[in-house]
């Protein structure tokens, strides 16, 4: 026979003055957690107590009630109640609403099974929450206020309630994380996320940045130069979208139209040009996002000159530069750091700089033929390139052989010499006339001349050295470079198809140090050899070196080998240390990922890394491969064979044994037997 069902009783409501509840000491609650008791007390005030408290009934030694009540369950309430009473906006015997317990359980179980048995809210189930609020009319910060939270939050939460709802129910279905969800929420486009979430759960990547990478492919970066020159609310006042990231750092979003983008930089590049062109009178001006390599080659470079100081900016400057000295020698004694004195010695130098940073001055004749190169830089800012001269702009210059007074030798049936008109050798009857010398005469005189001035400059190193750097410099800096006795030639590799190579570190270095000399040798090419005899030895030394590396081409061309001087390259760089490890090359999507097939990616990546790494990127597409790769062979060390050396292979070991010192003896392993197939290749 069944056993009837046994029916059971609830706990009795009743509201009991608050002055009457007493906090029991079995809550099993002890650790502060979520939600402040300040923020709960707002919370009840504005919208009364939602949940009622768990109370049992005080008795004293005989079993009676002592009218007192103990809150084993509900003491953050309690306490949030209490707030408002101490604060006068709760009375003391104002009814609080409670489940009186039978006691039939221990207080220490009510409190451990009402904290057990709460279910948190579905972070879903709070963003669709916050989306109906808004759909009822309230506005993001009226619910911030409402709930005590951010208006950033709340925005956050409502980004989130716009991914597609398929895959909301991927998340509510655990199916998806809640960082995918953050990584989706950052485009609007829910085909755009489907497609994209169908890459991603059919590949071994599925992390948040990756889901960001592939929605933001076709976007433009907020930090793109080109767009930190146009402006991003210029674009977005033309009309272009921008999406933002509410949950990352995104450096200001992702710029959705390219085309408009691309439109704008042109727009204001041509209306730079043409202010430029307009306010300094320069004959031409070209303007471009980016100009090849060595887009000067054949143009003469001129240099403007600083403009003097006036008599009060000099008076300024000396004012300044007394202030700065006296406060800075006083502060290098003192004990304590002074935020004070720091900001006005960055105050003073500031206006030091400003004074001494003066812009160059031109001379009208040179700007009226010159012309201009305008870009944009790695920041977004204008680069300028001033004072260039086209061949077919270059004034006419008559050839003068006679240094010495300035002026052009005119000669006509003979040679110059000195000056001095020198017939030909043929001769008629003698007379007593003084006739010019012969040619072969003249020619045979400075030949032993010449030999006998060789001899004499070989037993002066320091004015040979000083010959050949006069030769160099004439051939780098100045249009006419060949008014030298010394037949040297001097010859630099130009490299204009290669993209990307201006903005290498190396060619940075080697145009600002261009740019500097140009600003310190004198305009007039004969006073050059002055110049340099006067100039001090590590400057000689310095210059030199600059012209000479200028010459250096270990350029592997297809339709020349030039495998005996690329070998020479490699004694050079054996000599100065020099490695590309060192120099700072990486491998990046644009100069060789995104450049080779997958195959040879994926060999890069195993080979900087190992077998796991490859095997976690071979399934993509070529174009998201390159792009894993270069951020798995970042700081490796790993380089291309068309770059390895042995240098580079030091610096590779290196870097292998700081990440992973235990390796040590595999790693000289592997350098050894590497050693060994290039002798054993070899022979």
């Amino acid at each position: 026979m069944a056993q009837p069902i046994q029916k059971i009783t609830l706990s009795a409501a009743r509201d009991i003055p608050f002055n009457k509840l007493v906090l029991s000491q079995q809550n099993v609650r002890r650790i502060k957690a979520g939600v402040s008791i300040e923020d709960l007390a707002k919370d009840i005030a504005y919208r009364g107590l939602l949940l009622s408290l768990n109370v049992r009934a005080e008795v004293d030694g005989e079993g009676n009630e002592t009218g007192i009540y103990r809150i084993p369950a509900g003491g953050r309430r309690y306490r949030a109640l209490e707030l408002l009473v101490s604060q006068k906006r709760l009375a003391k015997t104002a009814g609080v609403p409670c489940i009186v317990s039978k006691g039939e359980t221990l207080e220490a179980e009510d409190s451990l099974a009402e904290n057990l048995h709460r279910v948190q809210l579905h972070p879903l189930e709070q963003f669709r929450a916050f989306q109906t609020l808004r759909e009822q009319g309230l506005g993001e910060e009226e619910i911030a206020a409402r709930f005590l939270v951010s208006v950033a939050t709340v925005k956050q939460r409502l980004r989130l309630a716009s991914v597609s709802p398929r895959l909301l129910d991927l998340y509510a279905s655990d199916e998806m994380t809640l960082e995918q969800i953050m990584a989706f929420s950052i485009a609007t486009d829910h085909v755009r996320q489907e497609q994209v979430w169908d890459t991603v759960s059919r590949a071994h990547v599925k992390d948040a940045y990756y889901i960001r990478r592939l929605l933001t492919e076709t976007a433009i970066r907020a930090s793109d130069r080109r767009a930190v020159y146009v402006g991003v609310d210029a674009y977005e006042a033309a009309g272009g979208v921008v999406m933002r990231d509410l949950f990352e750092q995104d450096e200001g979003g992702w710029l959705q139209d390219p085309a408009l983008l691309e439109q704008l930089v042109i727009e204001k590049l041509r209306t730079d040009a043409a202010a430029l062109k307009a306010t300094e009178g320069w004959k031409w001006v070209e303007a471009a996002f980016d100009f090849p390599y060595g887009h000067a080659t054949g143009l003469r470079r001129f240099y403007g000159e600083q403009a003097e100081m006036t008599g009060e900016e000099l008076a300024r400057y000396d004012a300044l530069k007394a202030e700065y000295d006296k406060l800075d020698g006083s502060y290098a004694q003192a004990k304590d750091y002074s935020e004070e004195t720091e900001k006005r010695l960055d105050e003073l130098e500031t206006a030091l700089d400003g004074l001494c940073e003066r812009p160059c001055v031109f001379n009208p004749a040179d700007v009226a033929r010159g012309g201009v190169f305008i870009s944009l830089s790695a920041n977004g800012d204008l680069k300028v390139e001033r004072g260039f001269v086209r061949p077919d702009d270059e004034p006419i210059v008559v050839a003068d052989d006679d240094n010495t007074n300035g002026s052009a030798a005119l000669c006509v049936g003979g040679i110059s010499v000195n000056g001095k008109a020198v017939a030909s050798d043929r001769f008629e009857e003698e007379d007593d006339t003084a006739r010019p010398l012969p040619d072969r005469l003249i020619l045979d005189l400075t030949a032993a001349r010449t030999i006998a001035l060789r001899n004499a400059l070989a037993n002066d190193p320091l004015m040979a050295f000083i010959a050949v750097l006069h030769s160099f410099v004439l051939k780098t800096f100045y249009l006419y470079g060949s008014d030298s006795c010394l037949e040297l030639t001097l010859q630099s590799a130009k490299f204009s198809l290669v993209p990307g190579l201006a903005d290498t570190p190396w060619a940075k270095e080697i145009d600002l140090r261009q740019e500097a000399w140009g600003q310190d040798l004198p305009k007039d090419q004969y006073a050059l050899w002055d110049y340099l005899v006067q100039l001090d030895e590590v400057s000689r030394q310095v210059l030199f070196a600059h012209c000479a590396s200028l010459s250096l081409n270990a350029t592997v061309e297809p339709w020349n080998k030039r495998s005996r001087a690329i070998a020479h390259s490699d004694q050079v760089a054996r000599s100065i240390g020099f490695g590309m490890i060192k120099a700072g090359w990486t491998p990046t999507v644009d100069n060789y990922l995104g450049r080779v097939t997958k195959v040879r990616i994926l060999q890069a990546v195993r080979e900087a890394k190992d077998e796991q790494s490859a095997q976690s990127i071979d399934q993509l597409k070529k174009s998201d491969m390159a792009r894993e790769a270069a951020r798995l062979l970042e700081g490796s060390g790993w380089l291309p064979d068309p770059l390895r050396s042995d240098n580079d292979e030091a610096s590779s070991n290196e870097i292998a044994t700081a990440i992973d010192p235990a390796s040590g003896d595999a790693i000289a392993d592997a350098k050894d037997s590497g050693q060994e197939t290039q002798v054993d290749a070899a022979e």
